[in-house]
């Protein structure tokens, strides 16, 4: 059961500013500034709609690729909020900074029901490190903080943990319904239960592993970690590009599972080749006569037919990792099979975690056809091995008092210090009341960039 204030739990008033962190980590083609892949922008909208249906001012905040605490124009969110405004179809100001005079002055210029992006929030060092002051400069900028970016829960930065302890926060739709969608592959999964597991690393693995054994009926493993797996087996040699590390830790599965009666079933034939690359020739073997030196790149088609069947009777199926280097043609063909098997499954609950399985779904167009598709990789898999989330940890219980004229935070302590930095630009006396509903800073020069 979900335990964290719901957005809906939220006591809105008309010109109320909600600080929403989203996630808009989006991938671009190549160097053209073109999104590849917009889901995690559309995932974000029924938030956004719901408060500017309730006259809400609505900052929304995120980062994008790496930028290490500087500004760098190849991480702005321009491209993103232009997207957004295509898809919304109303205007987007992005502001030029996420903190400070610039970001004031977008949101002073908001009226009810309106958006304003605030610049990736990266380009300032104390996002990642957690900084209390730039929470508190974020927090400043709102009288309460939603978060709907399930793609960063796994993060404890300041704007996924930090602002909470300034602002009265809640969940989003969507963080609700990825909690809803993992907690039942968890706690009330119907039976047969099958997992899918594929991708490079069997460490990235091994903890969901550990925590669904007991739950699961089945685990069928491809991609990268199969090769692990088989080279703990004596099939491939360790001159085939795996890791040793994770060779130990395929052992220990194996023997854990088989000590425990839960079944790992793995490929029957794979596709190899002699060198990681694109145009290399592949050559479809038996895992039983794999030559030295090969490179695992996909499981062979006796291994797709083979997981079809387990696959077709399955009730509840979750997906993370795909069995093959599926961005190249030539070595799709295994996670290409999976995919579409789960997929026609209309009997069954299916989830598949985020990352480079979403990828894998969106680009075969069967987004529509899984009971869940993840927005997050790396928080997906945190959540499936039963790690608190920071970002969600850090939400106000649905069980506290809802926001109120007098309440700023969950401590009076920092509702008066939050006050104080709203207020120490201007001069105006300290004392224990909410900022007034007009907000920001009227006095402050500066402009948001009108998308």
């Amino acid at each position: 059961m979900f335990r964290k204030r719901s957005v809906r739990d939220l006591d809105i008033a008309p010109g109320d500013r909600a600080l929403v962190r989203v996630d808009y980590n989006v991938t671009f083609v190549g160097d053209t500034g073109q999104i590849s892949d917009d889901s995690r922008i559309v995932e974000s909208i029924p938030t956004i709609e719901y408060l500017l249906e309730r006259g809400c001012r609505v900052i929304l905040c995120s980062h994008i690729g790496r930028p290490h605490g500087r500004r760098d124009d190849r991480y702005s969110l321009t491209p993103v909020a232009l997207r957004l405004s295509e898809i919304m179809q109303r205007p987007i100001a992005l502001a030029s900074d996420c903190v400070g005079v610039e970001a004031e002055a977008a949101i002073s210029d908001m009226s009810p029901g309106r958006i304003v992006m605030l610049e990736n929030l990266r380009f300032h060092i104390g996002e990642e490190s957690n900084d209390r002051d730039f929470a508190l400069r974020l927090a400043s900028l709102a009288d309460f903080y939603v978060n709907d970016g399930f793609g960063v829960a796994h993060r404890s930065h300041a704007s996924t943990a930090g602002v909470t302890e300034f602002l009265p926060s809640a969940a989003g739709f969507l963080i609700e319904s990825e909690v809803r969608a993992l907690d039942g592959v968890i706690h009330t999964p119907e039976h047969p239960y099958v997992i899918v597991m594929g991708g490079a690393k069997v460490s990235d693995k091994v903890p969901v592993i550990d925590r669904l054994a007991d739950i699961a009926d089945v685990f069928l493993i491809g991609g990268g970690m199969a090769a692990s797996f088989l080279c703990a087996q004596g099939k491939l040699s360790y001159d085939s590009g795996v890791d040793l590390d994770d060779v130990e830790l395929a052992l220990r599965v194996l023997d854990r599972t088989r000590a425990d009666g839960v079944e790992i079933v793995l490929p029957r034939d794979i596709v190899v080749c002699d060198s990681f690359d694109e145009s290399a020739a592949p050559d479809t073997i038996c895992v039983d006569s794999i030559p030295r030196g090969r490179i695992v790149m996909d499981i062979g088609p006796r291994t797709v037919r083979l997981y079809q069947k387990r696959l077709e009777n399955a009730r509840t199926v979750v997906w993370n990792g795909p069995m093959g280097v599926f961005e190249w043609q030539q070595f799709s063909y295994g996670t290409r099979g999976v995919a579409r098997t789960i997929a026609s499954l209309d009997d069954a609950f299916t989830v598949t975690g985020g990352g480079s399985t979403a990828d894998v779904v969106q680009s075969l167009g069967l987004k529509n056809a899984f009971s869940h598709v993840s927005t997050g990789g790396g928080a997906a898999l945190e959540y499936l091995e039963g790690r608190e989330l920071p970002g969600i940890a850090a939400l106000d219980d649905s069980c506290s008092p809802k926001i109120t004229d007098v309440e700023v935070s969950r401590h009076p302590r920092e509702r008066r210090t939050l006050y104080n930095y709203r207020h120490s630009r201007e001069g105006r006396p300290s004392h224990n009341h909410r900022h007034s509903r007009e907000g920001g800073n009227p006095g402050v020069d500066g402009r948001s960039t009108r998308l």
